[in-house]
């Protein structure tokens, strides 16, 4: 036989391991772990095993993300602060759930010039790095989290860059299961809308088992996000394209020539995309924004100026601006009034990198105990992503106040992986047993 291959099967048990990346100031390890912070302790309640996680900021000599991880989880040789793009994807190690939230950039690729059959994707984009490790490691489960965008970009060729991720999935042997959330409308305390992708390998058993559920079952009834964000059963609109080899000949294909409509709801499999419009069931249990600021004496620092109130009433108010574009050709720029200062009996909006500072997205409230308005305190804003109180109060001089501010608007709903860490956790203790065929020389 020489160097001819022969399969066998291998199975094994799953062990809770995960490795995360574009790890900040560890919101997946917070949310899958239940991590609590007393008398600045770490206390880690759940039993996922986070083997290796990798944060770096880059333009920057400061890590302050990084920084927290470290002093809030322990130092860790496998605690990785380097360019993921310089990393060798080989020293990861193995693990049954990757995980990360991770940005939203141009996903295009074309063929290289040095190989015509070659593919390359464009420098520095962070997605070409999830799925090198797809590639190499063939994790058993896939977690992630964008911004709801990503299902519509680029403007010039809707739905490509979604397109182009899907077809990255197929080809490394997954299904993905995907939703847009909105954390106020299953009771957390923000209106964050964000798109969770949870992808599965076709060597598991839940593959198996979820390849016998037709896909608008699994979409409105026994997937992973419809168990544990309930949806409506009303069907408002469905599309469906396929995104495999006897259609686009590879992903420089998708990349070239995919256009889709995306809806917040969806699977793929076997290289079909189903996709759904679905709306969230109603929701009782209502985290508004006064349920989590603080009641006692604030600091005057965070009180708003007489002499800057009239610009924040400028700044929140409605406006219609002419403007210019590029080419000198003139339009007109206009915004609606916000809430001046933020409603308390409603989630907070969505939380931005800039919050605090004086601009129109940050949040203003009127303070509990001297009725007088302030911006948010930093944690006002842990509490927003619910993180412990505290939780970016660290000792590094990179962690300045703004930086804690940055890092809770670049931060995900702690709530909402808690939620799907309990759902995977529950997926591998009931399909504990992974079948893998893998290549193996004959003797």
């Amino acid at each position: 036989v020489g160097s001819e291959m022969c399969i066998r099967d291998r199975v094994f048990a799953m062990d809770k391991t995960v490795v995360e990346l574009f790890a900040g100031v560890g919101g997946f390890r917070c949310g899958f772990n239940n991590v609590k912070l007393e008398d600045n302790e770490v206390i880690e309640e759940d039993n996922w095993d986070f083997i290796w996680a990798n944060q770096w900021e880059p333009s920057t000599k400061s890590q302050a993300a990084f920084d927290c991880y470290v002093e809030r989880f322990g130092k860790s040789e496998n605690h990785v602060n380097e360019d993921i793009c310089k990393v060798d994807k080989n020293i990861i190690p193995d693990h049954t759930l990757l995980v990360g939230g991770f940005p939203c950039q141009d996903y295009s690729v074309a063929r290289s010039l040095s190989n015509e059959k070659g593919i390359e994707g464009k420098k520095g984009v962070l997605w070409w790095e999830i799925a090198e490790i797809l590639e190499v490691k063939n994790p058993p489960f896939v977690l992630l989290e964008n911004v709801d965008r990503l299902l519509r970009s680029p403007s010039s060729q809707r739905g490509r860059d979604f397109g182009v991720m899907l077809r990255t999935f197929l080809n490394n042997g997954y299904a993905v299961e995907w939703r847009v959330i909105n954390a106020a409308e299953y009771g957390f305390p923000q209106k964050r809308r964000r798109v969770f992708i949870f992808a599965y390998h076709e060597s598991t058993k839940y593959y198996e088992k979820m390849s016998k559920i037709s896909d608008e079952h699994l979409i409105y009834s026994v997937g992973i996000f419809a168990k544990n964000f309930p949806i409506k059963d009303s069907k408002l609109d469905f599309g469906s394209f396929k995104i495999s080899q006897d259609v686009f000949e590879d992903v420089v294909d998708v990349s070239d020539n995919f256009e889709f409509h995306f809806f917040n709801s969806g699977v793929m499999r076997n290289g079909l995309i189903s996709t759904y419009k679905t709306e969230p069931v109603d929701c009782s249990d209502i985290v508004t924004l006064g349920d989590i600021i603080e009641d006692g004496e604030v600091d005057s620092k965070y009180f708003l100026l007489d002499e800057k109130l009239e610009k924040w009433k400028y700044l929140k108010g409605s406006k219609r601006i002419e403007r210019k574009k590029p080419n000198g050709e003139t339009y007109c720029f206009a915004e609606g009034n916000l809430s001046f200062p933020d409603k308390l009996d409603v989630p907070a909006r969505t939380m931005l990198t800039s919050e605090s500072t004086t601009n129109r997205s940050s949040h203003v409230v009127e303070d509990k105990f001297s009725g007088n308005l302030r911006t948010l305190t930093p944690v006002e804003t842990e509490r927003i992503q619910m993180f412990p109180d505290n939780w970016t109060n660290i000792e590094s001089k990179a962690m300045t106040e703004r930086r804690r501010y940055f890092m809770m608007g670049n931060a995900l709903v702690v709530g909402i992986v808690k939620r799907l860490g309990k759902a995977i956790s529950e997926i591998v203790d009931n399909l504990s047993l992974i079948h893998i065929s893998e290549p193996t020389r004959p003797r």
